[in-house]
């Protein structure tokens, strides 16, 4: 009788905690499509600021982020918003600015626990005698 021969990785079952994983980003994705107009707002420009800082070897990435670095970011976003409020002609009161503070800080740690999860998934090329495979 002739059998095929397997490589070893075929037989092993593939990981029950990535399929997990997996529908939880989905479910995540799905709950956020159901934030309110202004959080919404708030989290695409979260979004597009990270994608800035969004590299191997990124603050994002660290184990233990700094809450200083974390706090600085918080206050550029906060500054793109009071940019775009001043461009707009939205009259915000301060009180309100704080809660839109707690807002993008909240949104962001968010985003980069979600940033944080998904990295670990892509699949990076492999450099062997200075070309990628």
């Amino acid at each position: 009788m002739n059998k095929p021969i397997l490589p070893f990785y075929m037989t092993y079952p593939l990981p029950i905690y990535a399929q997990e994983e997996d529908t939880m980003m989905r479910d995540l994705e799905y709950l956020q499509q159901m934030y309110p107009t202004e959080a919404k707002k708030y989290q695409k420009r979260i979004a597009n600021v990270l994608d800035k800082i969004d590299y191997d070897g990124s603050l994002i990435y660290d184990e233990y982020p700094c809450k200083w670095q974390m706090y600085r970011l918080v206050e550029n976003i906060l500054a793109i918003l009071r940019k775009e409020a001043q461009r707009n002609k939205e009259i915000i009161s301060e009180e309100k600015w704080v809660w839109i503070e707690d807002m993008v800080q909240i949104l962001l740690c968010h985003e980069i626990y979600r940033r944080r999860h998904n990295h670990h998934k892509t699949i990076k090329p492999v450099e062997v005698f200075g070309k990628y495979l």
